[in-house]
């Protein structure tokens, strides 16, 4: 019979496994929903104009599956029994988990999709023809994350010599539970508080960013639709981001074994889940069926110019 420590443990993890799983899933079938819908605006002239933003896109729908994947590392349930991933691994690779695992979720996946998210809305009011400078679009999109990414590799894996002078919160990124003499025993991940202050920095610029923009397409376009998702957007957005770091700030009272840590940890992810998945379905699906909506009302050579772009800000987001 399992201690009720490691029950709490495994029913937090599983949890987690289980929206891991449902995220993966949604994520797919966006990838393919914007696979096919490239496909198909290579056939149709109508839906031509709303196929600009594919690439971003997808770096959105593939930024979330990957911070999805990430957030495996961190799940104790994978080390402590014998999974065919993470079942025999020494300290030290344990370790090295939960530093990758704090550089990758808050250094360059979320980042990386929120900063995505932002170019999906600046993008899309722009007037010119967005597909003249995606490269570009998707360069500046990946370089926007690395100051934030070098920041958290820094001082993840290269702590520096005046470490002494802060607390132990500052710099730690786990915690080795039930260590024996053999030097085995089970690593649990945590979140510097460093790390979270360097994040929290990046949260509070691109929330004032994000809002701006936001702000800028309310009062472009006219289609009550688009306004009422772009709300819906900023909403989740302007709440997950605070609630994240705020759980990531406090989960520094308490040690990875107690059952607190393990419901702000849940409490977390379940956050920016939320926010991902609203993204997606904002930026991702929602754009998509409002395409195939409009190019199955009416066939190119009925669609006059008038009418094309009435439609266009409903599809276009």
């Amino acid at each position: 019979m399992l201690p009720p420590l490691s029950i709490i443990h495994s029913a937090s993890d599983i949890a987690t496994l289980f929206f891991i799983f449902g995220c993966l899933l949604f994520s797919i079938f966006s990838l393919v929903s914007v696979f096919q819908f490239h496909v198909k605006t290579l056939k149709s002239y109508l839906l031509k104009d709303f196929n600009s933003l594919w690439t971003v896109r997808t770096l959105l729908v593939s930024f979330i599956s990957l911070w999805a994947l990430s957030e495996l590392l961190r799940l104790p349930i994978l080390r402590r029994y014998p999974f065919p991933i993470f079942g025999s691994l020494t300290l030290t690779q344990q370790i090295n988990l939960c530093k990758i695992h704090v550089v990758l979720t808050q250094g360059f996946f979320e980042p990386g999709f929120l900063v995505s998210l932002l170019f999906i809305v600046n993008i899309s009011i722009r007037k010119r023809n967005p597909n003249d400078t995606w490269a570009m679009d998707i360069c500046l999109l990946l370089s926007s994350c690395l100051p934030i990414f070098c920041l958290q590799v820094f001082f993840v894996f290269f702590k520096p010599k005046q470490e002494a002078r802060f607390t132990e919160g500052f710099f730690r990124s786990y915690v080795i539970e039930d260590e024996d003499d053999g030097g085995s025993g089970t690593v649990l991940c945590t979140y510097p508080l460093l790390g979270t202050i360097i994040f929290g920095a990046f949260a509070i610029l691109y929330i004032v960013i994000f809002l701006l923009s936001c702000w800028r397409v309310i009062t472009l376009v006219i289609n009550k639709g688009l306004r009422y998702r772009i709300y819906g957007l900023a909403l989740a957005v302007l709440v997950a981001l605070p609630t994240q770091v705020l759980l990531l700030g406090i989960s520094v009272f308490w040690e990875p074994s107690e059952p607190a840590f393990q419901l702000i940890a849940l409490a977390m992810f379940l956050s920016v889940l939320s926010c991902a998945l609203v993204g997606e379905g904002v930026l991702v699906i929602k754009p998509i069926v409002d395409a195939l909506a409009i190019d199955a009302e009416c066939c190119s050579w009925r669609c006059d110019d008038s009418s094309r772009e009435g439609n266009k800000d409903t599809a276009a987001i």
